[in-house]
C-alpha cells in the first residue's frame, strides 16, 4: 500500500435509489435495483476502483436496508475492491449482529470488508426496531463502544447498559479475516464526532453534500488534534469524504444528465425537512470548482478531487451516485470513467509529490 503522502483511494457510494424516474414517473423495483448494484460493484472492481460502499436506509425510495448482504452478493465475483457500509446505522442495530454480518462478508471477500458506523441522517430505523430518536446520541455511544469491544476480543464481556443487556464471556463468531476488522466513523460535520474518532484513533468519513468542502478543514484539524492528545499518530490517520457527483463525457452532458434526478430527490427530502426548492442555480453553484458537487468530465472531476486533497488531506474519496433514479447505463458509464480516466489522473498527480 502507498504511504500516506501519496495514498488516495477512489470509489463509489450509493443508497441504491429506487425513486420514480423524473421523466417517466416510473420507479424501478427494489429487486432490480439490487441486481444492478451487484453489476456496478463488479464493474468498479474491473476498472480499478478501490472501494464500493452501500448506505443503510429503510425507506421505500431506497433498496439498501441490508448493505452487508448486497456486498456479499458481489464478494465472490470481485478480486480487489474493498466493500463497506456507507453507513451502518449503528444506533438502531445490534453490534453483535453488525460484527457477525461484516465478519461474514470479510470471510467471503478474503479480507476486504469494512464497517462505516454512523448515527444516520434519517431516523426511520428507530421506530422500526423499537428505539426512540430521543436516545439518538446515547444509543450510538454505547453501541460503538460494544462494537469495538467485539472486534478486539473473541470472548466478550459487556456490563450492559440502559439499552443493551450484559454479555458474560460469550464468543462472537465468525471472526473477521482482518484483525481488527476496519471500523470507520461517519460524520456529517459534527465536531463531537470528529473529536470522538480522533480520540479512538479510528478513520473518519465526512459527508460533504453542500457548501464548500474547504469549510471542513477545521473539523479535520479537530480530528487530528484529538488523535494526537490521545497518543495516536495524526500522520497515519485515514480521512475520507463522500460527495454527490457524476462523470460524463463533457461537463455539459454530465450536468444535463445528473440535474433532473438530483433535483427530484433533493426536493423530496427538502419537503420532509423544511428546505426550500432545489434549483438549477443551486446545482450550478455546487458544480463550480469550489462547490460540493463533483459533476463534469473526467479531467474536471479529477481537478476537483485534487483540490479536495490539497485542502483537507483526504486519503479516500467516495463519489455518491446516484442521488435520484438514473438509467443504469449512465451509472455504469460514470463508474467506468471514474476508474479508467479520473483515478489515473489523480494517482499520477499524487505520485509526483
Amino acid at each position: 500500500m502507498a504511504d500516506q503522502a501519496t495514498k488516495m483511494e477512489i470509489g463509489i457510494s450509493t443508497f441504491l435509489e429506487a425513486t420514480p424516474d423524473p421523466k417517466t414517473g416510473q420507479a424501478i423495483s427494489h429487486a432490480q435495483r439490487l441486481r444492478q448494484a451487484v453489476e456496478e460493484i463488479v464493474l468498479a472492481d474491473q476498472v480499478g476502483l478501490d472501494v464500493y460502499g452501500v448506505g443503510e436506509h429503510h425507506r421505500a425510495d431506497y433498496a439498501s436496508s441490508a448493505p452487508a448482504v448486497v456486498l456479499a452478493a458481489a464478494a465472490s465475483m470481485t478480486q480487489h475492491i474493498r466493500l463497506t457500509s456507507a453507513v451502518t446505522v449503528l444506533s438502531s442495530d445490534d453490534p453483535v449482529r453488525v460484527y457477525q454480518s461484516f465478519a461474514t462478508l470479510d470471510g467471503l471477500s478474503n479480507g476486504r470488508a469494512e464497517i462505516m458506523a454512523g448515527r444516520g441522517s434519517f431516523v426511520e430505523s428507530f421506530p422500526l426496531f423499537g428505539y426512540s430518536p430521543d436516545d439518538y446520541n446515547e444509543l450510538y455511544n454505547e453501541k460503538l463502544e460494544l462494537l469495538l469491544a467485539i472486534r478486539e476480543s473473541e470472548k466478550v464481556n459487556w456490563p450492559g447498559s440502559k439499552h443493551r443487556a450484559a454479555i458474560r464471556n460469550l464468543g462472537v463468531y465468525p471472526r473477521a479475516v482482518q484483525n481488527p476488522l476496519p471500523v470507520w466513523i461517519a460524520s456529517g460535520g459534527n465536531p463531537q464526532s470528529a473529536v470522538r474518532a480522533g480520540m479512538l484513533g479510528l478513520p473518519i468519513a465526512f459527508a460533504i453534500i453542500g457548501g464548500m468542502p474547504e469549510q471542513f478543514a477545521p473539523l479535520v484539524e479537530l480530528y487530528k488534534q484529538a488523535a494526537a492528545r490521545a497518543g495516536h499518530d495524526p500522520d497515519k490517520l485515514e480521512i475520507a469524504t463522500h460527495s454527490h457527483g457524476f462523470v460524463g463525457d463533457t461537463n455539459e452532458q454530465a450536468a444535463e444528465l445528473f440535474f433532473p434526478p438530483t433535483q427530484a430527490q433533493m426536493n423530496v427530502i427538502g419537503r420532509e425537512r423544511g428546505w426550500g426548492p432545489y434549483t438549477r442555480a443551486t446545482f450550478d453553484a455546487a458544480c463550480s470548482p469550489r462547490g460540493a458537487l463533483y459533476v463534469g468530465d473526467p479531467e474536471y472531476v479529477a481537478e476537483k478531487i485534487l483540490l479536495l486533497r490539497k485542502n483537507l488531506g483526504v486519503t479516500r474519496f467516495f463519489l455518491h451516485i446516484n442521488v435520484g433514479t438514473m438509467p443504469h447505463r449512465d451509472i455504469l458509464h460514470t463508474i467506468e470513467l471514474l476508474g479508467t480516466r479520473v483515478a489515473p489522473i489523480v494517482r499520477k498527480e499524487l505520485a509526483r509529490e
